[in-house]
């Protein structure tokens, strides 16, 4: 109902007139049937983009924070993450990743489209990071395609810290999806798992024409924050 509301009713239109956003490969999205879209993510709004130039929905998993804040922001946040199509989970290692992988499996072996962010977190600064191996096992244990997808000036518009995105260029690059036969059974094997994420992300770098970074992205903003950090006592 939610999203129903949103993206043909209440904010979905507007957002259409007054950005709007183009999309190349809409073609290369499966009709019916389960499937992963597996995007850069380079700005809050990518949630928001990304479905509006499809015609079928997409859920994406997001943090369980964005559920549980207080006061009336709180309640608008939940309201708006319902209206993207957002399912809250847990993050981090152990039972919360296996949590969130389950979550997955049952929107896929639903028939529906899962927007995920392979590289676990927006880029700090426009490149694009390591793919976590995650959208891999998925996809091989669920059986569906891997969609590449290279959201397109989407920081520009909205860059982190900022509230809502300002008029620009922004468009969605969809490639041909990726099958997941040769890797069927490999769900466990390291190597495997590797090699797929490596290939997706590799699809997405070629769309976006973002420079690659073979780093953990959730890493390294930990230690940007750390430097930052230090960097703020040495000057105090």
């Amino acid at each position: 109902m939610y999203y129903q509301l949103f993206k043909h009713v209440l904010l979905g239109p507007g957002l259409k007139v007054y950005y709007q956003p183009w999309v190349e490969g809409a073609e290369h999205v499966p009709e019916h049937g389960g499937a992963i879209l597996a995007s850069n993510h380079l700005s809050f709004s990518d949630s928001v983009f990304l479905p509006l130039v499809l015609k079928r929905k997409v859920v994406f998993l997001g943090k369980a924070e964005y559920f549980t804040g207080k006061g009336m922001k709180g309640v608008a946040t939940r309201a708006f993450m319902k209206g993207v199509g957002t399912i809250p989970v847990y993050r981090g290692g152990g039972k919360a990743s296996e949590a969130a992988l389950r979550t997955g499996m049952q929107v896929l072996d639903s028939g529906e489209l899962l927007g995920i962010y392979p590289e676990g977190t927006r880029s700090p600064d426009g490149r694009l990071y390591r793919g976590k191996t995650g959208v891999a096992r998925l996809a091989i244990e669920a059986d569906v395609p891997i969609v590449p997808v290279a959201m397109i000036g989407t920081d520009v518009a909205q860059p982190i810290g900022q509230r809502l995105p300002t008029r620009e260029d922004i468009g969605v690059r969809i490639g041909a999806p990726i099958h997941i036969d040769a890797y069927r059974g490999l769900q466990e094997d390291r190597d495997a798992l590797r090699e797929l994420t490596d290939t997706v992300m590799g699809e997405i770098r070629a769309m976006s024409g973002q420079e690659y970074v073979d780093r953990d992205c959730a890493q390294y903003k930990r230690e940007l924050a750390k430097a930052d950090g230090e960097d703020d006592a040495q000057e105090s």
